[in-house]
């Protein structure tokens, strides 16, 4: 998942990007053609997002870190 600081944005596109209720969608076009489509959910606490990973699973996200540092080194 991608994430987004709205600080990170010129005002008008954070203000934009704020003002969409939940269930809105805000469609983003170049040359009149739509390149992406943006739907508003409901806020939820962090807790809600995703459960942390398991020891197993955080062991093989190090392990792929560990792998992909000595290859690019």
């Amino acid at each position: 998942m991608a994430s987004l600081d709205l600080d990170d944005l010129p005002p008008r596109i954070a203000k934009a990007l704020e003002a969409l209720a939940p269930g809105e969608e805000l469609v983003l076009t170049r040359g009149g053609v739509v390149v992406a489509r943006l739907a508003a959910g409901d806020t939820a606490a962090p807790s809600e997002l995703a459960a942390p990973p398991s020891e197993a699973e955080m062991k093989e996200i190090l392990e792929r870190f560990e792998s992909m540092i000595h290859d690019e080194f």
